[in-house]
């Protein structure tokens, strides 16, 4: 499956010019380096994620578009992998150097609990990669298509900074990672049916919001064993993203590029403006604390 997807990935770029111009421009793309309270982040100024980040998720915003993930609507240019219910995609408006979007071949409803196996299994299929998931209230684009996205594993500060961040040990197989601006739980396990009764323990624990309790949730396997990384959440966007001022406002939506220490900005101005303040506000705001 992995060298399959690396064909699809360099045949795409040949094929198809909108996704070849934006990862060749991902690669220029400017990136301030912050550290707030300790933690490593990054900003970058993304002006091809406006389309994500300015997406409107509303009920009637989504019934008035055609979804861009049903194969009907997709560009004739774009190929895919099939994979159980699945088809796996390139991402023409990338955040990572290598970047997948994997919907499900019908038109349903971004729920987790019901694709988390599958998720644990594309995850090892795919050991180079990341597999992860936005919430539909969690800064998922397409809240009304079920779908996963891939991409470059070590890519994302959190996921760089996995083994040297300090832990608390929950229970057996479930940490809660400490001093880290927003909450992490990370789930790690060598037996499939562990890890998913861990997830559903955490599932049952989080509030619901609409149809799921608000989160992201990263999988990668390795070393004989899956890690799942839920960040459970509280908001979809900070206040600055609505701001009535033009001074104040931020167009910061933040998923899970940005809950994994990106934060993704498609306007110059506010790539420029945004200081480490503005970011620890916005993860106070959307990150959910827990006491367990």
């Amino acid at each position: 499956m992995q060298s399959q997807l690396i064909h699809l990935f360099d045949s795409q770029l040949e094929k198809w010019e909108l996704a070849r111009r934006n990862f060749s421009e991902l690669a220029s793309v400017r990136v301030r380096e912050l550290n707030v309270r300790g933690v490593d982040l990054q900003v970058h100024f993304n002006p091809a994620r406006i389309k994500s980040s300015s997406a409107k998720i509303d009920a009637k915003s989504l019934a008035e578009r055609p979804c861009f993930l049903c194969k009907k609507n997709r560009p004739e240019v774009q190929e895919e992998i099939l994979w159980r219910d699945y088809a796996l995609l390139i991402n023409p408006y990338p955040i990572l150097p290598q970047h997948f979007t994997v919907p499900h071949q019908t038109h349903k409803l971004q729920e987790i609990l019901p694709h988390f196996s599958d998720m644990l299994d594309l995850a090892t299929l795919l050991p180079d990669f990341l597999v992860f998931y936005n919430g539909p209230e969690s800064g998922a684009s397409a809240p009304d298509h079920f779908h996963f996205q891939a991409g470059t594993k070590n890519f994302l500060p959190l996921v760089k900074q996995r083994n040297v961040v300090e832990k608390q040990k929950i229970c057996s197989s479930v940490f809660l990672w400490k001093n880290y601006l927003r909450t992490v739980l990370e789930i790690v396990g060598n037996q499939k049916n562990d890890v998913i009764s861990a997830f559903l323990d955490i599932y049952a624990k989080l509030p619901i919001v609409g149809s799921e309790p608000m989160m992201n949730v990263l999988s990668f396997y390795e070393n004989s064993s899956w890690h799942v990384l839920i960040l459970p959440r509280k908001a979809f966007r900070p206040w600055q993203y609505n701001a009535e001022k033009e001074s104040e406002r931020l167009m910061v939506s933040p998923g899970t590029a940005e809950m994994c220490g990106i934060i993704i900005t498609p306007i110059e101005e506010h790539f420029e403006r945004i200081t480490s303040e503005d970011i620890e506000d916005i993860f106070s705001q959307v990150s959910l604390e827990i006491n367990w």
